[in-house]
């Protein structure tokens, strides 16, 4: 597994525990003891980007997520939408086929059956409405 890959689930980890305590992501990332963040400045790029654009990474959830509202959807696919969604709008280092890869990686191996095609509708249609995004 590269390091980004491990830095991606460690963030999924930080983003996870937050979505189920109701708290933010950024104090629990703060929280944490520097060895425990063993991805390091990914992992908290990838947390404080989720935070930062939350509002906006949602709102394109619920709208392309056909048939799902937020409640209603696992989250372990919510977060893993959550930093794949940064990472194709936000992150210019990082090329959208990676992104929906990694994410598709993930619910594969954390999420259900159904996860890593439903994640790979939900990016594909995102990746072919960028462009019209006002970000």
């Amino acid at each position: 597994m590269s390091a980004r890959s491990k830095a991606r689930k460690r963030a999924l980890d930080i983003l996870f525990e937050a979505d189920l305590r109701s708290s933010s992501a950024t104090d629990l990332l703060v929280a944490r003891p520097p060895e425990d963040l063993s991805q390091g400045e990914y992992s908290a790029e990838l947390v404080r980007g989720c935070a930062l654009h939350r509002e906006k990474i949602d709102e394109l959830i619920v709208t392309y997520a056909e048939g799902w509202d937020m409640d209603r959807m696992p989250a372990i696919d919510r977060n893993i939408l959550r930093i794949a969604i940064y990472e194709i709008l936000w992150n210019q280092t990082v090329d959208d086929s990676v992104a929906v890869s990694q994410a598709i990686e993930l619910a594969t191996e954390l999420s259900t059956e159904k996860s890593p095609a439903y994640i790979n509708g939900v990016l594909g249609r995102i990746i072919v409405l960028k462009p019209s995004f006002a970000l």
